[in-house]
């Protein structure tokens, strides 16, 4: 018998919860916002399949997607870990389907720290980690700045000294 998968041990940053309520917020506000357009135009017109209730989809959207977007982000941060071990890294993330990811030390080809306009208004970044495998890169979302270039220093020493004791 096999033992558990266990979580990996460090979290994000708490940061994280409000940047991906912010990216929420935007689609919630883009969606709200095609409903009631696409409500408006539909509802003027005298097409026989358009439903006389057409006028409350931005309603039944906010209705709906609100609460999901308040949800996401607390989920999302509850399941985001990672983990570097000495020769793997470990990572879980998700919010409705959950992927964990172990990328041995030893295949990791670049190690990429990226900060995307919104993640730098939060002090947030992005670890890429790029293998020669078919599912191609990992990524590590939601990191302090500092951590994420600790984290990408420390890979790419890490991965440099494999390669070197395998030549």
């Amino acid at each position: 018998m096999t033992a558990p998968l266990r979580d990996p041990i460090n979290r994000v940053s708490k940061n994280a919860i409000k940047l991906w309520l912010l990216e929420s917020l935007i689609g919630f506000v883009l969606m709200v916002g095609g409903s009631f357009l696409l409500a408006q135009w539909l509802g003027s017109t005298d097409w026989p399949w358009v439903p006389g209730w057409i006028g409350w989809l931005p309603v039944v959207t906010a209705v709906v997607f609100g609460p999901l977007g308040v949800l996401e982000p607390v989920r999302r941060y509850a399941v985001h870990r990672w983990e570097l071990a000495d020769d793997v890294v470990y990572a879980r993330s998700g919010w409705i389907d959950r992927k964990w990811v172990f990328v041995p030390v030893s295949r990791i080809q670049t190690v990429d720290k990226e900060q995307g306009v919104m993640e730098r208004m939060f002090g947030l970044a992005t670890v890429e980690i790029r293998t020669a495998s078919h599912a191609g890169s990992s990524s590590i979302k939601g990191l302090d700045y500092d951590v994420a270039a600790a984290l990408a220093g420390t890979l790419a020493q890490r991965a440099e000294a494999l390669r070197d004791d395998a030549t």
